[in-house]
């Protein structure tokens, strides 16, 4: 039996979903926040990308950049069975909201999986 890994993308900003996800899982994971960020840690991160059974991408409050959302959209109009979405909506205005739901009709027209809780992204991976 294969052993299934994921991909942890999404909101760095110091924020602990990766810990709580962590705690959950009964599979394998790349999680690549590191505390000095060099060259070798974009190559490393891009062959995870590559080699892992699934990307997940956490949105949350805490976002600064979009690019975890081009990545997410990009996986799931590429390899759409790979890309998750989990938009974790506490602290986003109404503006806000309106545009990430957008974003979630997109990765899942696309055939991704998108969810809103760190619980049910543990559950979909668990059951791989």
């Amino acid at each position: 039996m294969k052993l299934i890994k994921v991909f942890l993308g999404g909101t760095c900003n110091e924020t602990t979903w990766r810990d709580e996800l962590i705690s959950m899982l009964k599979i394998d994971y790349f999680n690549p926040v590191v505390e000095d960020w060099t060259p070798d840690c974009i190559e490393t991160e891009n062959r995870e990308k590559e080699i892992c059974d699934y990307s997940l991408f956490v949105i949350t409050k805490e976002m600064t950049g979009v690019y975890s959302i081009a990545e997410v959209v990009d996986i799931s109009n590429k390899v759409a069975h790979k890309a998750i979405l989990c938009i974790l909506y506490d602290g986003f205005d109404e503006g806000q909201s309106r545009s990430l739901k957008a974003v979630e009709r997109l990765v899942s027209d696309n055939g991704g999986f998108v969810c809103n809780s760190l619980n049910d992204v543990a559950e979909f991976l668990n059951s791989k």
